[in-house]
């Protein structure tokens, strides 16, 4: 049988799907990307006094086209208003910021969902698979395309949640020196906000949005609510609470905040005490089977040589 020139071995096939699986993975993280560097251009200023003008690169308008397909379909009333507040609420606890990341996502899910299958599709057509096998490929890089951009998601949301929970205690103390330096909870954790870029970036987000969410809104007891529900983590519905007993009861803030910042990192370190102790039992089955074969072998190495030398 004559294979056509769009035939393709199936190494190949797994290459390209692997290529355009993580390519179409990148677009997510680099939207954010884009969009903090166009904010930063468009905000400075040239010397005459004029916006400094930022062009949109090739890459800035394909995301552009996918996040308006996505949007468009999100608009269509596929998706219900309960399956899509669940989406930007996973997306809004990953970090991700934007107008155009819920569409961008919804848009390379669909183009995965399509193109995976297109690609397998012109790859194996004429390759003269069993039909079994031909539809398990064409499912399989439906089912590919249909849940990696979830998946990915759900990685990018355990990494920030991990970085928050990570920095908080740090940024609790930041911001009891703040509170002592005789600075309003608003302009605390605006500050904490701002010297966090570097430290943690995921910790410095969050406080940004409430510090905005403060800023903006005429109920704080809102925003500080939104900033534990927004992670979903219980150390940040803790600080919510925290911080809304001082303003409702008028506790000292910076004892508060210590007083947090001294459990949040009792816990961090019951936590690593809990994995190191169960560091023996993963340790377990490495030592069976590297370990006692070795034990064994010099054990009863000279015995069985004995023997073997004895028998002859």
């Amino acid at each position: 049988m004559e294979h056509s020139a769009l035939a393709l071995p199936l190494p190949v096939i797994g290459l390209v799907a692997l290529v355009f699986v993580a390519g179409s993975f990148a677009l997510l993280r680099a939207i954010e990307r884009e969009e903090k560097v166009r904010a930063r251009l468009s905000r400075a200023i040239n010397y005459d006094g004029g916006p400094v003008v930022v062009p949109k690169s090739e890459g800035v308008k394909a995301l552009d086209l996918v996040a308006r397909l996505g949007g468009a379909l999100a608009k269509s009333g596929i998706l219900s208003d309960t399956t899509r507040k669940q989406l930007e609420q996973t997306i809004l606890s990953a970090g991700l910021r934007g107008t155009r990341v819920f569409g961008l996502f919804i848009g390379s899910k669909v183009l995965l969902m399509f193109g995976l299958p297109t690609i397998a599709y012109l790859a194996i057509h004429n390759l003269g698979m069993k039909p079994t096998n031909f539809y398990a490929v064409m499912g399989g890089s439906f089912a590919i395309g249909m849940l990696a951009p979830d998946f990915f998601i759900k990685q990018m949301r355990a990494k920030h949640l991990k970085a928050v929970e990570r920095g908080l205690p740090d940024a609790l103390d930041m911001m009891v020196i703040c509170a002592q330096a005789g600075l309003g909870l608003e302009n605390a954790i605006e500050r904490v906000a701002q010297e966090f870029v570097f430290a943690n970036k995921s910790v410095s987000l969050e406080l940004a949005i409430c510090a905005s969410e403060m800023r903006i809104g005429t109920d704080r007891r809102v925003a500080l609510l939104a900033l534990g529900e927004r992670t979903g983590l219980d150390a940040m519905r803790r600080l919510a609470g925290t911080l809304i007993q001082t303003m409702q009861f008028g506790t000292p803030l910076s004892q508060a905040l210590r007083v947090l910042a001294a459990e949040m990192r009792q816990d961090n370190l019951t936590k690593f005490e809990e994995k190191a102790a169960r560091l023996p039992v993963f340790l377990t089955l490495p030592m069976i089977l590297f370990i006692l074969p070795c034990v064994f072998i010099i054990v009863g190495g000279p015995a069985g040589v004995q023997i073997a030398t004895a028998l002859k």
